[in-house]
């Protein structure tokens, strides 16, 4: 993969965190996480997508997490047989002498991404998607239960996966499609028990004097559930609030407690409900809820009265 790093130092240097497409070079934003904001720098003759991630302080972290990173993916390819884009691995220092990190992939075809081709198919269709993912995740969780040093977490959403050869003219999903799964950041994966990636950088995005509290309350229980192939797929499920599809979500439950009894009997799970379903998306919707606001309240400080930049991008709100 050809990465021009002198385009993202000047990229870097040059961008507009509160409206990256108003950039000196602009950019159209693909998608935003808590550590990393999905970019496309339009006129980049190599079109790439770029995962800034502005959440290292030292080289020491910037070269860790490019390992585990790239460790990570090797996991899914060669040990899980998951299928993930072409990437790279680029970070540098900037003017400051502030660490910029970007993971960087291959463009994936928009219109092939799960949360937009749910809206180009039927509801047969969408639940073969669903079959699909639950499939790709049966491999993730047919290895763990070997209990092994290694063990390996995923985040399942539909979003996170795309359709191979998708044909946006003619958009069909069935048993023959294949997945490529498209987020592989943040990596999780343990060693003897031990996260291989420094947790403590998923509230890097949370006002300094939140962080420790916020982490003790919620990060071990949402990075557990990345472990949890039940809570993993409740967490997918749910998710159908957030991509407008509430209607979709009882007859989701009813097929993959099928899936779960049918093709996954070995692994045992409690069927999972509808009722279970809307509690969990309520307690997601206020954590993350909060977790934005507090952001949007800690980068007017910096910005409005500090004058400072704020490194982090924060999307509009999102209907959810």
């Amino acid at each position: 993969m050809n990465v021009n790093i002198e385009l993202l130092k000047e990229f870097e240097k040059t961008i507009d965190t509160v409206h990256p497409e108003k950039s000196k070079m602009p950019a159209n934003v693909l998608g935003s996480g808590e550590m990393s904001v999905v970019i496309e720098i339009l006129n980049d003759p190599e079109n790439l997508v770029y995962k800034r991630m502005p959440i290292f302080d030292t080289e020491q972290q910037a070269k860790k997490h490019k390992f585990v990173f790239k460790t990570y993916n090797r996991i899914l390819n060669q040990n899980l047989a998951i299928e993930t884009p072409d990437f790279n691995i680029v970070w540098f220092k900037d003017e400051k002498g502030k660490i910029a990190f970007y993971g960087i992939q291959e463009k994936i075809l928009t219109e092939s991404i799960g949360n937009n081709v749910i809206h180009q198919v039927s509801d047969e269709e969408v639940m073969i998607l669903v079959l699909l993912a639950m499939r790709e995740m049966k491999k993730v969780w047919s290895f763990n239960k070997k209990k092994t040093k290694l063990q390996v977490g995923f985040d399942a959403q539909i979003s996170n996966f795309a359709i191979v050869d998708y044909d946006p003219q003619n958009p069909k999903v069935d048993e023959n499609t294949r997945l490529i799964y498209i987020d592989t950041v943040p990596p999780f994966f343990r060693i003897n028990g031990k996260e291989a990636m420094e947790i403590k950088f998923i509230v890097k995005s949370i006002p300094w004097f939140l962080r420790t509290p916020l982490y003790y309350l919620f990060a071990p229980g949402i990075i557990n559930g990345y472990y949890n192939w039940r809570v993993t797929t409740v967490d997918m499920i749910a998710n159908f609030f957030k991509e407008q599809k509430p209607e979709i979500i009882p007859r989701l439950v009813t097929r993959i407690n099928k899936f779960f009894a049918q093709e996954a009997k070995e692994f045992d799970i409690k069927p999972i409900t509808v009722k279970e379903v809307v509690k969990y998306y309520k307690f997601d919707k206020f954590v993350w809820v909060l977790l934005d606001n507090m952001r949007r309240i800690d980068r007017f400080i910096k910005n409005r009265i500090f004058k400072k930049k704020y490194i982090f991008y924060i999307p509009e709100k999102m209907k959810r």
